[in-house]
């Protein structure tokens, strides 16, 4: 009796019930080489933790530029190539205004950073902080993004081993 029950509910109840993922777009904020690669940290605006610049779609832009939209607004980066293609995605639960989670997918694009603006629209809100990959996968508390940190780390390690 309760096999069926459990099957009706894996099957067909829960999945009705949870809410599909909402989309972001975020800058993965980069400058120099090798052993000198740094990423850009922001402070997100309720609860001070690091983040990588992200937000949501913004009608007549791209995905790709909306993260650098975003990189403008949250940590001042202007000048900077993007991406065309996301290097990675992660997922975290975003809390709103009435206390409900809500599942977001980010996808992630790279920007090399050329130019850093001390006055941008959110200045007075966020802290910035270079760190390297490996601090960066530190300080963030989403998983997939710490993966996202050490898989530059690799990718740094092997091309000065190889």
């Amino acid at each position: 009796m309760l096999r069926p029950i459990q099957f009706a509910w894996e099957s067909c109840l829960a999945p009705m019930l949870q809410r599909p993922k909402r989309l972001q777009m975020a800058a993965l904020c980069h400058r120099g080489e090798g052993d000198k690669k740094e990423y850009l940290l922001v402070t997100s605006r309720d609860t001070a933790r690091w983040i990588i610049p992200k937000g949501w779609p913004i009608r007549g832009l791209k995905s790709s530029e909306t993260a650098l939209r975003e990189a403008w607004e949250e940590a001042g980066v202007k000048n900077s190539p993007v991406t065309s293609a996301p290097i990675g995605t992660y997922t975290y639960q975003k809390k709103r205004a009435n206390g409900f989670e809500v599942p977001v997918e980010t996808l992630v694009y790279s920007v090399e950073v050329n130019d850093l603006a001390h006055d941008f629209p959110e200045a007075h809100e966020r802290e910035r902080k270079w760190v390297s990959a490996d601090t960066a996968a530190e300080l963030v508390n989403e998983t997939q993004l710490k993966s996202i940190f050490r898989q530059q780390q690799a990718a740094r390690q092997q091309c000065m081993s190889g």
